[in-house]
Formats: C-alpha cells, structure tokens, sequence
C-alpha cells in the first residue's frame, strides 16, 4: 500500500511542477505572459525574449532585435516592429542580414495575417505572383508616408504572407529587393491612416 503511495505521489511531479512554472516579470512597461521567457529562471527557454533597457524585443536567427509591440497570449501571438527604412535611401536596416529571418528550430513562424511591401526590386520579381502594378498599396507607402520617400520611382510590390509561402522568412537582398514594410489585418479598402504597421508571429504552446 505504501509503495503504491509513493508511486502515485513521484507520478504527479511532473504534472505539479509544468503547472507552476513562472511568469517573468514585466520589462518596464510590458508584461512578459507565459510561455515567453526573458532569463532562465521563468517562463519557458524555447520562447526567449529579451527585456534591453526596459524595452521587449525578439531576436531574429540573423542577431537583429526587433522591438515587441504588442503579446496576444490567448492567442499565441506576438506583434514586432518592422525594421526602419534608412533615410534618404531604400535600404532596409535589417538588409545587409538577409531580411527577417526566424530559427526554425524554434516554436515561431509568420503568421498568415501580414501583408507584406517590397521596394525598389529588379525586374525578376515581375516573374513571380505579387501585386507590383500601379494599384499596389506600397505606391501609397512611397508617395504618403516620409520614410517610404526614398523608394520613390523604384519597382515595388505587396502580397499577403499565406501558408503556401516560407513562414520563417521575409528575405531582401541587393539585386533583388533591398527594403520591405509590413502591415498587420490589412482589410481591402482599408485607408492608408487605419494601417496597422508589425510583423505578427505565432508560436506553438507548450506541449
């Protein structure tokens, strides 16, 4: 009786311990829910993020941070700041790294929510399936918003992210497209004020 006690007591451990895991603390002003870790000791190390200065971020595979903007814990969802379009130019600052690129070794991809805009591409694109007419969205990037300015007259092109597409990259290149912005649930007809700019990633819970 007692050996069958014990038996029963060292197989729920487990189950006590994964269910009293804990939450980071908040970095400045930004809760940090469960799963995302930012230090060994809390949350779950294969969601790592980083608290830098009192600001959350999440690092790419290619070593660039990209600030969080907003967690969706419910949903297992996360928004990342775009990278900055270089002023004066049409250069990414994420370009001379590739792009966006995740690990895929790890529980996070793009999620199907994001349209993505590429500017000042070569001609090859035009092979590929994008919208890169006049009616393309990123001509109102380049023409309404200041840090589109410098992509002026370059060819450029949107699409949506879907689940037919690489969903642990958005990749740039000299000779291809050097710089790219995203928008999060853009809906047809959605006027240019209403964008909603980020990078939205999910992840897989736990198992």
């Amino acid at each position: 009786m007692v050996a069958l006690i014990l038996f029963l007591l060292t197989g729920l451990v487990p189950v006590i311990n994964a269910s009293t895991l804990s939450t980071c603390p908040d970095c400045g002003d930004s809760a940090v829910p469960y799963p995302l870790s930012t230090h060994k000791d809390c949350g779950d190390k294969r969601y790592k993020v980083y608290c830098n200065n009192g600001s959350l971020e999440f690092l790419s595979a290619t070593g660039t941070y990209y600030k969080i903007l907003k967690i969706d814990p419910c949903a297992n969802k996360l928004v990342i700041r775009p990278p900055l379009i270089l002023k004066d130019t049409c250069y990414s600052s994420d370009l001379f790294g590739g792009g966006f690129l995740l690990d895929e070794s790890l529980p996070f991809n793009i999620s199907t929510h994001n349209t993505v805009m590429l500017f000042n591409c070569s001609d090859n694109i035009l092979l590929s399936p994008l919208n890169c007419s006049s009616n393309s969205i990123c001509r109102q990037f380049e023409e309404k918003v200041e840090e589109g300015s410098g992509c002026m007259s370059t060819l450029c092109c949107h699409f949506l992210k879907d689940s037919a597409m690489n969903s642990h990259r958005i990749r740039l290149r000299v000779g291809s497209c050097t710089a790219y912005t995203c928008l999060v649930g853009l809906k047809p007809d959605d006027p240019l004020e209403s964008w909603n700019y980020g990078i939205e990633l999910q992840w897989l819970p736990p198992n």
